[in-house]
């Protein structure tokens, strides 16, 4: 609490003379502060994604789950009153001095029958929708990798490995903590439903985010420090004389096994 909302943020309903409101403003840094929760709207569902940070070692496994189902058919209703009642709810809590703002973001993601959609709802009560929403400490960056998706052209299926892989990178910057990735999703692969993403596609997904943020070549060995990404395109026979970017399935193949050549000389 700074000097400067002295006296202006005792109550949710008093501005300030430049015209903050700073419980709310407080309530969004709770927000900010919190593990990196991300979603992403895709061509035929949408993909959650959440990075529970462990607090201790006694807490039960998959316990005190982030992502909840609100209902098991919110894919069949209408989801903008969803989210336009729930921003009324919690917009509400920021206009009486007898209550405080929710320091949450509230992503909600649901499939109608004009297709999948996504929205975020802030502290303020303020919602809109989104191909590619992330909220929480790792914002930033897992916003950045979001935009360099064409997730209008991923399946669901594709969208959890690559939620996987933003949840992993964006948890690099508080690695000495341990966390849990909470992934589900609904829409075509679920009928509709929200579900838990399986076991099997699950630890698949978190395998190969791993084996992604330890890639390493042996050409940037000198400069390791420094982040980098491997760019890959050919032309030829394979590519009927048209220069084009190397397949992703390739490309990917090419760097684990780059990787496993430079792990032969350590």
């Amino acid at each position: 609490m700074t000097s400067i909302g002295t006296g202006y943020d005792l109550s949710a309903s008093t501005y300030s003379p430049d015209g903050r409101i700073f419980q709310v403003e407080y309530a969004a840094k709770a927000v900010e502060n919190s593990g990196t929760a991300i979603g992403l709207k895709v061509k035929d569902g949408v993909v959650l994604a959440v990075e529970k940070l462990i607090h201790s070692k006694l807490l039960v496994p998959e316990a005190n789950r982030r992502i909840q189902t609100i209902d098991r058919h919110i894919g069949m209703s209408r989801k903008q009153i969803l989210a336009d009642r729930l921003g009324l709810y919690i917009q509400a809590y920021t206009l009486y001095s007898s209550v405080r703002p929710f320091g949450i973001s509230t992503i909600l993601g649901a499939v109608g029958k004009d297709g999948p959609s996504l929205y975020v709802v802030e502290p303020s009560g303020v919602f809109f929708g989104y191909n590619g929403a992330a909220v929480g400490k790792g914002r930033q960056l897992a916003k950045t990798e979001l935009e360099k998706l064409k997730l209008s052209e991923l399946t669901t299926s594709e969208a959890v490995y690559e939620a996987a892989r933003i949840i992993y990178l964006v948890h690099e910057d508080a690695k000495e903590k341990e966390f849990e990735l909470e992934l589900s999703w609904i829409g075509h692969e679920t009928n509709g439903v929200h579900l838990q993403v399986p076991k099997d596609l699950h630890g698949d997904a978190e395998a190969k985010a791993k084996a992604a943020l330890e890639t390493i070549y042996l050409v940037h060995e000198d400069a390791k420090e420094k982040e980098f990404e491997l760019e890959l395109s050919w032309i030829g026979h394979e590519t009927n004389g048209v220069h084009l970017q190397v397949p992703k399935d390739l490309h990917s193949d090419a760097e684990a096994k780059a990787k496993a050549a430079l792990e032969t000389f350590e």
